[in-house]
């Protein structure tokens, strides 16, 4: 029997449904696994969504499932459900008692992974710590390795402009970024402004960057379409297009299904992966 991918259908009254489906009408999904979608598309509550995440994850660590794909899902139907997390990445942790996690975000040319993920942004430099940058990096590394860089070439972003500009634009560089980047044997602190560009045209493997839009913005730029979020550190393959629910386009047939196609390809991927270096 072929191993089976959950897909969860995310909010429903969003583009969820729509691009799962073509997705699964594509003929471009790898053809090793079968494909199991999880939720009900006619259902009247919308926080149904999170129990569909929640599911799927059991499925997962119970051996149920080989994978796990998440269709996309506001914060808020999260804590309609009773779940208080700031999203599937913190949920997916916490059922799965995963303490080391990240979320990276990758295509054919960029992988970015993130130190800090949902946070007001001026909560973010005391979230920033050694040990935490080092477990990105670590996970980072992890990730390039199962599929097929042997030696990854890590860049990781300062915090401050020109990566503080030697002290002048702030200093969590000296005290904080350097001293990990060195104990992990990445490559660093790299201004933000231009590492995403270098890393696009094949100088680095893949970028850590210390929050979230520092990272997702560029990586956007060149992936909007084809994007796809991976959640480190989880002892299960998770995956999700790195777009939104998009309410305003949603019941129109117009969402395209790229992000949704190239998730569950990458999941086969690294399910096929993990295989053959067992």
């Amino acid at each position: 029997m072929k191993r089976k991918i959950g897909i969860t259908l995310g909010d429903v009254a969003g583009i969820g449904p729509e691009v799962v489906a073509k997705a699964l009408a594509s003929k471009k999904l790898d053809r090793r696994f079968d494909y199991e979608v999880i939720g009900d598309a006619n259902t009247c509550h919308r926080a149904d969504a999170a129990g569909w995440v929640v599911t799927g994850a059991r499925r997962c660590l119970a051996g149920d499932l080989a994978a796990l794909v998440t269709g996309p899902i506001t914060k808020s139907l999260l804590h309609q459900a009773g779940y208080p997390f700031v999203g599937q990445t913190e949920l997916l942790a916490h059922l799965s008692r995963t303490k080391k996690f990240a979320m990276m975000l990758c295509n054919d040319r960029l992988r970015v992974a993130l130190v800090t993920t949902h946070a007001p942004i001026h909560h973010v430099p005391s979230l920033i710590t050694r040990r935490k940058i080092i477990e990105v990096i670590e996970l980072t590394r992890d990730f390039c390795q199962r599929l097929g860089v042997k030696q990854p070439r890590i860049a990781v972003t300062g915090l401050n402009p020109h990566a503080g500009e030697g002290g002048l634009l702030g200093t969590e560089e000296k005290r904080i970024i350097a001293p990990a980047v060195v104990k992990a044997r990445a490559i660093g602190p790299c201004p933000a402004d231009t590492v995403f560009y270098r890393a696009a045209h094949g100088e680095f493997d893949a970028v850590v960057a210390m929050y979230h839009d520092q990272g997702l913005a560029p990586f956007k730029l060149v992936a909007f379409d084809n994007g796809v979020n991976v959640t480190l550190g989880l002892p299960f393959v998770r995956t999700s297009p790195d777009h939104g629910t998009a309410t305003d386009i949603a019941g129109q047939g117009v969402a395209r299904p790229a992000g949704m196609i190239a998730a569950i390809n990458l999941a086969a991927k690294l399910i096929g992966r993990g295989h053959e270096l067992e």
